[in-house]
């Protein structure tokens, strides 16, 4: 049995390793890419490692584009998402969780529904408000999108369920109102939580490509994602330069996700606990 329980534990992590290795295989390529030349980059059967580093593509594609502007505009969008979409998800979590209202259950169903049907369908409606608000070309329209999110709701929903009736009956017994029990108590104790769907909204905020393409036309104005896609030409791409200019992009992600790894997967293999 013992030799048995070992045998199948080396197989599990042997099976995990490759599926690691394969998963880091795109960043690997977008890596040796980056440092590669036009030629090496296009060339079949493809070549793994360049001849001589080119360092120069980072230099050319920071020189191409405004990355100083695309940095500020991602961080003002993330920030403002991310504000936002905590508070109004918190107050709408414990609402659905620990509240009692005419309409709670239809209320709920209709973020679930929101969290099913695809996103694009929202997308002519939120431009003709941007338009008519005078949005356009501004922060203001990135933004916009990501201050209600369905998915945090559900989210801190859940953890909300999850704490114990019985602090919430002490508190009322203390004199504490709803809002002093929701910011004082609920609050820190569900701050995993928060924390993950921090950390889920600007990753979605940092990806969101499709919206700042439609909203944004001035290069000045567009986040990192829809800046890095003018690289892509409609004929030939500088297939180097294009990935030096995501390795640039991608490193503030990969900071916060080393940074907040623990709260991350605390926060997602909670989630499905809570009922």
């Amino acid at each position: 049995m013992e030799k048995s329980s070992k045998a199948s534990k080396t197989i599990i992590h042997v099976v995990l390793i490759l599926g690691s290795i394969l998963m880091l295989l795109p960043f690997i390529w977008m890596v040796l890419s980056s440092l590669k030349t036009l030629t090496e980059s296009t060339q079949v059967p493809p070549t793994i490692f360049p001849s001589k580093a080119q360092w120069i593509n980072y230099k050319n594609v920071w020189n191409l584009l405004p990355f100083g502007k695309f940095y500020i505009n991602t961080i003002l969008m993330i920030l403002f998402r991310v504000i936002f979409s905590v508070f109004f998800s918190a107050m709408a979590g414990y609402a659905f969780a620990r509240l009692e209202f005419p309409g709670k259950k239809i209320f709920f169903m209709i973020v679930l529904i929101q969290m099913m049907v695809p996103g694009q369908l929202f997308i002519i409606p939120q431009f003709q408000l941007v338009l008519k608000l005078g949005w356009v070309n501004t922060v203001k329209a990135l933004v916009v999108p990501g201050v209600v999110s369905a998915f945090g709701t559900f989210l801190l929903r859940q953890f909300f369920m999850g704490i114990p009736n019985e602090l919430e009956e002490a508190a009322i017994l203390d004199g504490c109102n709803r809002w002093q029990i929701c910011w004082k108590i609920m609050m820190p104790l569900t701050r995993s939580g928060l924390v993950a769907l921090g950390i889920f909204t600007a990753l979605f905020a940092w990806k969101d490509l499709m919206w700042p393409l439609i909203v944004n036309m001035s290069i000045t104005k567009m986040p990192l994602s829809s800046g890095l896609a003018s690289l892509q030409g409609q004929f030939s791409t500088n297939y180097p330069q294009l990935m030096a200019g995501s390795m640039i992009a991608i490193w503030p992600m990969l900071i916060i996700f080393i940074l907040f790894q623990k709260q991350f997967i605390e926060g997602i293999a909670t989630t499905g606990s809570k009922s």
